[in-house]
């Protein structure tokens, strides 16, 4: 067993709290040290100490004879040139950067990849290397979930030693041997992946709760003791009297956050129509392939929608055309009246490094520190000297807390988010799934996130070969396919996916008018969601109808629950002609 790195009683501190201190760990080969902690507490810190980027004020780092460390940072400078050279050439190389999707970029200038692209090239630079110790800092962010798969088998085959930040939590309970927590400048080691972590941290809370309560069944016994009259506690020895006061003025840790995450607001109610989306492609270069064809996706006022897909295969556009920042090229898009979209993109406006966090919580037409502002950065956990803090000084992981906060403080009722676990700690990443599953509004998400995507979404398409297909075997087996598909150098199929759309083909409805399976098709599925939204207002009005007491409540009850049935009555007859519409063009 070989020492890669041992780190010995490390400390490093910021102007408003310490990072952590008293830090020590030994890492050897076959070793997959996970790394973990709400933003801020210093993981990315620890990294760049770790590896010999940054000094810590205290404590004493020893690296192996000889060892090579390989270090992805969050924002990992490349060499100039272009991404062949800047990985090192050689087929290894090229076949890394080709299962992380950059195989088409190999004579691209560095200087022309985007932030996603970037990261990808540095993380293949660092694979290609040779080096007995990784250090890596989120390498999943900005991946495909096929790409995932394959640095997890990496990793797992890798014969040194790993540490790692991810927000992963698949990952991290495959390939870790141990966890490192920071909480509150302290550090704490447990042994086992991720899931043996939280059980440490339930474990470690119920202690504390335990220890809280004997210190207050301790402190009421001391206090009842001082209180005994002034003439007995003159002959009290004074250092049991000073003992007891610290005893009584003595208060438990506080919690890393003050509450769990309240992301609570007034959502707009939704209408029937939200957004729907016929036949519509988009081509960016005219003279280009399309990268979105003939595309049907409506969403219903419930709607839970995950989309995936290799990098490059249309997920951002499809958002973008969803919010309405391109029109299609072709095709319709329809958005009721009701929707207030919040679009939580990649690429969001880089905040003002000056500006201060309140300043950016009240935007422009807001004084800073009114109290709806305070309550709002309450729920995110920006509290303390953080409201005062300047963007500059905030971590990577705060920054984009930061702009979910603004994006969610529009009170929107139909939600986009494209990659929204990008540099969420874990414990905000959890508050934002129980938030996402109790949400009123509508919700579509494009993520590589796999425990993210199985909590908050009901049906996951996926975008590929410039179409947009449902998935009907499973995230799991089509992440197998195409991953096999691409060692086996083959075109990805869609042998098990059920398309969103149907071919074209001509068809009648009762007025004689010709109409495309698609249109029909779409008709079906606008139906079906307008009838499941009047069978939960139906049930809705019908409990409340039974809990009413007076006249005039009772009677405007049942003019809205006759208007309900009379719409479902309408629905259901124009159902059954537009699927033997449908049953006849086939």
């Amino acid at each position: 067993m070989t020492v890669l790195v041992d780190a010995e009683s490390l400390a490093v501190s910021r102007s408003d709290r310490q990072l952590f201190k008293g830090l020590s760990i030994t890492v050897t080969d076959g070793e997959r040290v996970g790394i973990v902690g709400i933003n801020g507490t210093g993981k990315s810190t620890l990294l760049r100490v770790l590896a010999g980027t940054e000094v810590p004020e205290a404590g004493e780092i020893r690296w192996g004879r000889g060892v090579r460390i390989g270090f992805l940072e969050q924002d990992s400078p490349l060499p100039p040139g272009n991404v062949r050279s800047a990985v090192g050439g050689g087929w290894q190389s090229e076949a890394i950067l080709d299962r992380l999707g950059m195989a088409a970029m190999l004579d691209r200038n560095v200087s022309e990849l985007s932030g996603g692209q970037a990261k990808r090239v540095a993380l293949a630079k660092v694979l290609a290397n040779p080096a007995e110790l990784l250090i890596l800092d989120e390498p999943t962010n900005h991946l495909d979930l096929p790409a995932i798969t394959w640095l997890e088998e990496w990793l797992a085959r890798f014969g040194g030693g790993v540490i790692l930040v991810s927000h992963d939590r698949y990952l991290l309970d495959r390939l870790t041997t141990r966890m490192l927590e920071l909480d509150r400048g302290n550090a704490y080691i447990h042994n086992g992946g991720y899931a043996d972590y939280l059980s440490a941290q339930i474990e470690r809370e119920a202690q504390a709760q335990g220890a809280e309560s004997v210190r207050r069944n301790q402190a009421r016994k001391e206090l009842a003791w001082l209180r005994r009259g002034a003439k007995a506690r003159t002959r009290k020895p004074q250092a049991r009297i000073d003992a007891a006061k610290q005893l009584i003025n003595a208060r438990p840790k506080a919690q890393a956050r003050s509450s769990e995450l309240e992301i609570t607001f007034d959502t707009p109610r939704l209408g029937n129509t939200v957004i729907e989306a016929e036949g519509v492609s988009f081509v960016r270069d005219p003279s280009g392939e399309p990268v979105l064809s003939e595309v049907t996706v409506s969403l219903d006022p419930r709607e839970r929608l995950g989309v995936v897909g290799v990098n490059g295969s249309g997920k951002t556009t499809l958002l973008d055309i969803l919010a309405g920042l391109y029109p299609p090229t072709s095709g319709r898009i329809e958005v009721g009246t009701t929707v207030k979209v919040g679009y939580y993109c990649q690429n969001l406006p880089e905040l003002d490094p000056k500006a201060r966090v309140r300043e950016v919580v009240a935007g422009p037409t807001r004084t800073p520190g009114d109290l709806a502002d305070q309550r709002l950065m309450e729920r995110f956990w920006f509290v303390g000297e953080l409201p005062w803090a300047t963007i500059g000084t905030l971590s990577g992981g705060e920054r984009r807390r930061l702009q979910l906060l603004t994006v969610l403080a529009a009170q929107p009722n139909v939600l986009l988010l494209d990659e929204p676990t990008n540099d969420l700690d874990l414990e905000t990443l959890r508050s934002l799934e129980e938030f996402l599953e109790q949400w009123p509004g509508a919700l579509v998400t494009v993520s590589h996130d796999r425990a993210f995507l199985d909590r908050v979404t009901d049906r996951i398409v996926v975008c590929q070969d410039a179409v947009v297909n449902e998935i009907s075997g499973g995230l799991a087996s089509w992440i197998s396919e195409v991953t096999q598909q691409k060692a086996k150098g083959e075109s990805p199929v869609r042998t098990q996916m059920t398309s969103t759309r149907t071919a074209s083909a001509p068809s009648s409805d009762p007025g004689g008018k010709r109409r495309s399976k698609t249109t029909v098709g779409f008709e079906l599925r606008r139906i079906e969601k307008q009838l499941q939204s009047l069978a939960k207002e139906h049930d809705r009005l019908a409990a409340l109808f039974e809990g009413a007491q007076e006249h005039k409540e009772l009677a405007n009850l049942g003019l809205e629950l006759a208007k309900i049935q009379e719409q479902q009555n309408s629905l259901e007859e124009r159902w059954l002609e537009v699927a033997e519409e449908a049953e006849s063009a086939r």
